[in-house]
């Protein structure tokens, strides 16, 4: 055809007649449009960082949230297009040589279309995020700092990344349903099978933790004729035996001098112990064996790990000591149920093939295991004391410790078995310096690789080798914390930059405290005791409440920067967690749970996140507070979610695109 546009081979060494202007311009705007086809396709961002403000500016009866500092802040220009995306759908998370690694994996539909692309700045909360960028969803436990150099001067440019639908559907209705079948009174999801026994309420507990391929979305019943506990420090002693038993606790109890059943509540007579003499006695005699221990000044922070009795920690409470019990998961009796009933500090974990879920050398003293050493010598703090104690007369356990301690370079300190409780007490002594370790004939275990991370612990395995004692000044562990409690507000040298805002931090949640939560809620302080921060920072809410008869679990989400060390250099006490998956405790195990801004960092991990909200419903008792600060457009869907379960909305408040709602638990169930 004379004139026509020919391409391919027929078009080489062809004559090509000129072209009208029309046909100019119409090229023109082929080619443009094919261009923006093109940059639409292929230039889709890769992640977001947003902005987020705690600020609550002129609020009437809560104080102004302190925004924590920010750097070089800017904001790009706001491209619109339509529609919006679909959210996120799946996120992985793999372990591969003891390093946990977050893969976000978005998958887009075929037919997706143009997008909305935002880019703020966000503020920095990280211990090291001197780059300005939202380290909250970059630079989390599970992250390689090591790995990560190459992605710095990226990060420092901003990087975009889709805006996400809403995280909770307003137009979704729920008809909520009881998890069926006997003892789902007490279900933990990752530690229990689906398959919970017959009616005897027998447990089938799982080797390691290993949570449901579906999500739960059932609520946990009551069991019958629950009531909640005493106000402490009555709830230390008696409890309500319903509200716990299950067939093996009363067998148990019928076996023990300091357990005892009387009607209908289990009591814990005072100085009754599974130390013969009492745990004060015990407590008292180790600090007579090891006088630089000093009870509640130098230590402060201790693991109980494995022990039969939460009343070792109890014993501590008195001299100011924070002792978290950490219950195996094939405790069939479910006595770390007990000891938080009670009102002691306590979880469910397990003594296997992988890593605690702490950071390493943060326990000032471990008591009671002999197992997996070298997990403890993560852990323990350099200089810091293990504490064993075995039955009278066990020559075999004490040869066998005493071999597995000289291999690791622990010091015993003191050995003696106890007249009164006929207890064998060795206390043994992490080294504080690496010069010892020259000292080993035998060089087994091997020494860590030194660029190794030891504060990776979610889903990590442990590894057969030792880890050195940081030595630089800078370093974490190069020296043993102040005395509680000027370690509170004493911050080391190695935190550098970050004092500053540990300082602002701490300022911000007292204010906050005091002037609010403490009065402004209509909250019965009296009848709290466990408390849990699900995204703590740096603990200033929690150090914020030590005038109160409380103990608070800070929580530091794995995707959030690595700051669960500061808290535990304060002589406070917390753990690693995916809020994407169930916690690792019992059902109604707290009393207050606190959330700021938890939920909008969720959005870009949880496939499902209505879940989180089924766990605060299984993790809280009945008569139980729910403080959440977030943003309107997720406090708004979530006040009708929490309706949906009949919960009390005690008090809302919004501002400024930021709100806060206060809410109870009911006992209510469908």
């Amino acid at each position: 055809m004379a004139g026509a546009m020919r391409f391919g081979r027929a078009a080489v060494g062809a004559k090509r007649a000129p072209l009208g202007f029309c046909a100019k311009i119409s090229m023109a705007v082929f080619l443009a449009l094919s261009f923006v086809v093109a940059w639409s396709i292929f230039s889709s961002p890769a992640s977001l960082v947003s902005s987020e403000r705690s600020s609550f500016s002129d609020l009437p009866d809560l104080v102004p949230s302190y925004p924590l500092p920010r750097r070089n802040a800017t904001r790009s220009p706001v491209l619109k297009r339509s529609p919006p995306p679909p959210p996120v759908k799946d996120v992985e998370i793999e372990v591969k040589d003891a390093l946990v690694t977050e893969k976000e994996k978005e998958k887009e539909e075929q037919d997706q279309k143009e997008e909305v692309v935002e880019v703020e700045e966000q503020q920095d909360e990280g211990l090291n995020g001197d780059d300005g960028v939202d380290v909250d969803l970059e630079e989390g436990v599970d992250v390689n700092p090591e790995e990560s150099g190459d992605e710095e001067k990226k990060m420092e440019q901003g990087k975009k990344k889709k805006k996400l639908g809403p995280l909770f559907d307003s137009s979704a209705r729920y008809n909520w349903k009881l998890c069926g079948g006997n003892g789902w009174q007490n279900y933990v999801p990752c530690v229990d099978t689906e398959n919970l026994g017959s009616g005897k309420n027998q447990r089938h507990r799982r080797h390691e933790r290993s949570c449901p391929k579906l999500p739960l979305m059932c609520l946990v019943p009551l069991p019958s004729g629950y009531e909640p506990p005493l106000p402490w420090p009555e709830r230390e002693s008696k409890v309500l035996y319903r509200n716990v038993g299950h067939p093996k606790l009363s067998a148990f109890a019928k076996t023990r001098s300091w357990l005892n059943m009387s009607g209908e509540h289990l009591l814990f007579p005072q100085g009754e112990a599974e130390f013969k003499g009492g745990a004060h006695h015990y407590v008292n005699s180790i600090e007579e064996m090891v006088p630089d221990i000093e009870w509640g000044k130098n230590i402060r922070i201790v693991l109980d790990v494995g022990c039969v009795d939460a009343s070792f920690g109890a014993a501590l409470l008195e001299k100011d000591v924070l002792a978290l019990s950490v219950g195996l998961m094939n405790d069939e009796t479910d006595l770390a149920q007990l000891a938080l009933e009670r009102g002691i500090p306590a979880v469910v974990g397990n003594l296997g093939t992988r890593r605690l879920p702490f950071p390493s050398g943060v326990f000032d003293a471990i008591h009671c295991s002999g197992r997996l050493l070298l997990e403890m010598n993560r852990i323990l703090r350099p200089g810091g004391y293990f504490i064993l104690s075995t039955n009278h007369g066990d020559v075999e356990i004490e040869e066998g410790m005493s071999t597995l301690m000289a291999s690791i370079c622990w010091n015993v300190l003191a050995h003696k078995t106890d007249e009164i409780s006929e207890v064998g007490v060795r206390i043994y002594q992490r080294p504080a310096s690496n010069e010892i370790y020259d000292l080993r004939r035998a060089k087994q275990p091997p020494f860590c690789q030194e660029n190794e991370n030891q504060d990776i612990a979610w889903y990590a395995p442990v590894k057969p080798c030792l880890h050195k004692v940081p030595a630089a000044i800078e370093e974490r562990g190069s020296d043993w914390p102040e005395e509680w409690p000027k370690r509170l507000e004493t911050f080391p040298e190695w935190l550098g930059d970050s004092r500053a805002k540990l300082t602002a931090d701490d300022e911000h949640w007292k204010a906050i405290i005091d002037k609010s939560y403490l009065n402004g809620m209509g909250i019965d302080w009296t009848k709290v005791r466990n408390v849990m921060d699900m995204k703590a920072i740096y603990g200033g809410f929690a150090a914020a409440l030590l005038s109160q008869k409380v103990w608070v679990m800070n929580v530091v989400p794995v995707h959030a920067p690595n700051t669960l060390p500061i808290i535990f250099e304060r002589g406070l006490m917390g753990l690693y967690h995916d809020w994407c998956e169930p916690f690792s405790t019992y059902p109604r195990s707290y009393d207050l749970l606190h959330a700021d801004h938890l939920f909008s960092r969720l959005k870009n991990r949880c496939k499902q996140p209505v879940v989180i909200i089924v766990e605060m419903d299984r993790i809280l008792r009945p008569g139980g507070w729910a403080i959440i600060r977030d943003k309107l457009e997720i406090l708004n869907p979530l006040e009708a979610i929490l309706k949906s379960l009949h919960w009390e909305i005690r008090m809302t408040y919004g501002k400024d695109k930021e709100g806060i709602i206060c809410v109870q638990k009911t006992a209510w169930r469908p």
